[in-house]
Formats: structure tokens, sequence, C-alpha cells
């Protein structure tokens, strides 16, 4: 709980068990979990309110709602004891006014975490103890439950902002980053990258404990002896070849975003689409040969979206506009003044935004798979029925081994896969985004419809696309090459969405990208 900055004034924990204190000392309250719920709930949202909503959500068929809620007020104005002005209740409407632990957490929902000490955010973390009200739940309150969630969700997406900023703080600490990782990892027990993270700084936490302060030399010798360096951690923030390493940046909103560069020659900047990660993926047969080779002839920049991979997970914000403002910090972070733009699947609509706003950054646009309209805003019934039927068992069966599921998924994705790629698309979604962050992508890129922009883009263009597409049809394709003013178009002979290694189709596209870069890339 953190002290309230007012003498006297109550202080409301709400960031776990629910507790009010007076000065710093624990008051008790009243039995009735009802009584205690009301009181949270007028402290937190901190508005008026008509008694009459307050009785439709928190009483359902009382004989007397009303004389209900004037017990509990009752009950709270005990409480409150001297304080008299913060309750304010008269026939209509009902407020109170004091200071919680959530009210403090607000700045954080939306704010720039970078902005904040470190000393700042772990208070706020200590602060963090438990789901929010966890233990003043109402089942029969539908209402009141619905806010309980909302606001809960809200409090866990800061949590989760606050330890990943710390963990990425304290990583020359290991002592103070480690319980932090821990923490971390125990709402994210499916983030593999982590737990990796968190067995490096245990492996650093080990290897200092095990070193002398001090260490006795011959005869004649003075100061302290040098410590030996640690082994290489298994961190995949630095892996062993330094030409993958992993660099952050920040975006508008403060969100953590993870990139690297491999190879060398004219820049290519891959615009992030979902289901990646930084360094599993040169692990993975469905995407590592697509990194090797656009690294063999180039400089390859690519960059993991926001809730994928090593950029930050669980954030408020993934609106198209947003993806594309990511972009736009990741191209001032790597430093690029010219590049090869290349978009893939939903990317393909943030290059084409990116390229209208920035077109003396870009030499030339390569587009993959790409849609000038997500699923929903094409207007297919049947597309959009399967398509919801997907996104329904997402929340379910997403990274989980339920091989109904990931069969359906990856066939629709790569119907060429082997099962071996079912395999690896299995930890892939298990790996790269959560559940609940994969069905908010979707959603987002369902409504997709850059329709309007095609015609203002005035850098080169060559399109491409799998001619038996089952995600993007091959008429997306296209419409987006026929709507960009002198864009080329050229169809692959595949039914994979995600092209694989060894099938020709692949090969084809790497010869298009390395023709297309090589003509414009000093244009």
């Amino acid at each position: 709980m953190i002290d309230s900055p007012q003498a006297g004034l109550l202080d409301l924990c709400v960031l776990g068990d629910f507790q009010v204190a007076r000065g710093g000392e624990l008051i008790d309250l009243p039995p009735s979990r009802k009584t205690r719920a009301l009181l949270a709930y007028l402290a937190v949202t901190g508005k008026a309110h008509q008694r009459e909503r307050l009785c439709e959500i928190f009483w359902d068929i009382p004989d007397d709602p009303r004389g209900a809620l004037r017990w509990s007020l009752s009950k709270i104005r005990q409480v409150l004891g001297d304080d008299e002005s913060a309750l304010v209740a008269d026939r209509n409407t009902v407020s109170l006014k004091v200071g919680t632990d959530y009210a403090r957490l607000l700045p954080l929902v939306r704010g720039d975490l970078s902005s904040w000490s470190t000393e700042e955010l772990e208070a706020v973390a200590a602060s963090i103890r438990g789901d929010f009200l966890a233990d003043l739940s109402l089942e029969r309150c539908f209402e009141y439950e619905a806010w309980r969630a909302g606001v809960a969700s809200e409090v866990e997406i800061v949590e989760l902002g606050i330890l990943r900023e710390l963990v990425e703080r304290l990583a020359g600490e290991p002592r103070r980053a480690l319980p932090l990782a821990r923490r971390l990892r125990r709402l994210l027990p499916e983030d593999i990258g982590l737990a990796e993270e968190i067995e490096a700084l245990e492996e650093k936490v080990r290897f200092a404990a095990a070193q002398p302060t001090t260490r006795s030399g011959p005869p004649g010798a003075t100061g302290v002896a040098k410590a030996q360096s640690p082994p290489p951690a298994k961190s995949p923030t630095a892996t062993q070849d330094p030409g993958r390493a992993i660099h952050f940046c920040r975006a508008l909103d403060g969100t953590r975003l993870a990139f690297a560069k491999t190879g060398s020659g004219p820049a290519i900047l891959r615009a992030a689409h979902w289901m990646s990660h930084l360094t599993f993926d040169w692990d993975s047969p469905i995407w590592r040969h697509w990194m090797s080779e656009l690294s063999r002839e180039n400089q390859l920049v690519r960059y993991d979206e926001r809730c994928n991979g090593l950029s930050q997970r669980h954030v408020v914000d993934v609106s198209f506009d947003t993806m594309v403002s990511d972009l736009e910090c990741v191209v001032e972070a790597a430093g690029l003044d010219r590049f090869t733009l290349l978009g893939l699947s939903q990317s393909c609509a943030v290059s084409i935004a990116y390229a209208i706003r920035h077109p003396e950054k870009v030499s030339g646009m390569i587009l993959y798979g790409g849609y000038v309209k997500g699923w929903r805003a094409r207007g297919d019934a049947g597309e959009i029925a399967t398509r919801e039927a997907v996104a329904t068992l997402m929340r379910e069966s997403w990274g989980k081994s339920n091989p109904m599921f990931r069969q359906a998924f990856c066939s629709m994705f790569i119907p060429g896969a082997t099962h071996e790629h079912f395999a690896w698309m299995d930890d892939l979604m298990l790996r790269t985004v959560s559940p609940d962050d994969a069905w908010r992508l979707q959603s987002a890129f369902s409504v997709i419809d850059v329709s309007d922009l095609l015609e203002k883009v005035r850098v080169p263009t060559l399109v491409l696309h799998a001619r038996e597409d089952n995600v993007a049809p091959v008429e997306s394709g296209r419409t987006m090459a026929a709507g960009i003013p002198g864009a080329r178009f050229f169809e692959l002979e595949s039914e994979n969405h995600i092209l694989l290694e060894g099938e020709p189709a692949f090969d084809e596209f790497i010869a298009h990208v390395r023709a297309f870069v090589a003509e414009t890339a000093g244009s």
C-alpha cells in the first residue's frame, strides 16, 4: 500500500486484497462483502452515481433496495469516521472522494514508462499485489463484475509493462532484476523467451555469489584480483552471433519495440507482421529461410510487432495508425536513410501508408500476400463466418497442444505444410503471441482498408502473390497492384500464404526481390 499524500485522509488499497488505512494504520471494515464492494466502487470511480443505478448494480431483487443502500452507506460513514466531507449523499446521488492506490496508478495506464525513475516504478509495482479487488467478487452482480474485470485487465496491462521495463533497465543488476522477472513469468507462463531470460539472470546471480570479494596474492602483491568474466548469458536479447543482436526502441506511446539487423548491402526493412519472434524465427523452418535469403545480399532490418515476440506484450493500442507510427519509430532508431520496404500480409497496408508519408525514405516497395481490405471489410459472408470461428477458437486453443486447432490453423496459412511444420507452427504460436493478443490483432487486421491510399503511392512498387492463397485471395494482390500507379504484379505458383523453403515459388520470390532491389536501391 502507498501512504496517503494527506495526513488523516483515508487510503484504499484495491490492487489486491481490499484494505483501508488512515495515517498508515489499517481500519476495520464492515463484514458485509457487498458494502465493502460498494465502498471500493465509489472510491475507484471517484464520481457521483445515481442512487437508482447503485441499487441496480449491487442489489438484484431485494425487498427494499434503497433501504439496503442507506444501510450500506451508514456503515461506510462509520469507516470514514471524522472525515464527513468524503462521502456526499443527497436524495438522488452518492459520491466518495478518498485516495486510492489505483488513482496513483492511472498516469501509467497510457503514460510513457521511460519518463519514470526506476525507484518510482518499483514502488508502483510493489503496490500491485494480486488481482484488482481480488477478494470482492460478487457473482450475482453482473454489471459490477464486468466493471471489476475491465479495470483488472487494465491494471494487469500496466503491471506487465512496469515489470518488463524494470527487468530491461536492471539487466546489469541481476539480483534486483531476478525477482521482477520471476513475477513477470508468473503472469506470462507461456513466454518461453522470458524463461530463458530468467535462466540467464539466475546464472549471473550464481556466478556473482561464487566470486570472492578479495583474493590473497603472492607476497608483495596489492589490490583486488580481477574477477573472471561470467559465462555467456542465454538471454534472447544477446545471441551468440553479434550480427543477430536485438535492439530496443520506444514507440510514441512508450511501448517497447524490439528490432534486429542482419547481413550487409542495400537495406531492406521488413514491416512487422504478427507471429514473429526475432530470435526464435532463426530456428523455425517456417521463417528461417526468409531471413537467411533476405540477409544474403542485403542488410535486413526487421522488428517484432507490438504484442509479439520480444516487443512489449498486452499493450492497449493495436490500431492501424499505431502500427504505422511504430514503423516510423523503428526506421528512426535503426538509422535508416533510404531503404527497400518489404510488406508481408497485413503489413502491406502498413507499408503503403508509410510510403505515402515518407516517399523520400523508400527507394522501392515490395508487397507480398497483402490485401487492400481486411477480411471483415471485404464483406464476404463465407469468409467472415470462417474467420470468426477461428477467432473464437484462438482464446481456447491458441498455442496449446490441440492438434485439431493447430492443423486447421496451420492448414489455412500453409496448406503445403509437413508434420514438422505443424509442430513448429504450434511452437511458433506459443512463443510469439498470447491468445488474447492474437484475437485482438486479428480483429484489428479485419477492418483494415487502404483502398483510398493506393493512388497516392509515388514509389516504385512490386506486388507478389501466391495464386491459391487461402488467407488473402489473389484478387487482393491484383487489386492492390492495379490501384498503385506503375506497380508490377507477379503471381507465384503456390497455395501457401507463408512460402516454404524448397518450393519453387519461394525461389522465384527471392529472385524477384533481388532484381527489384538492384534496380531501385540506387534510384
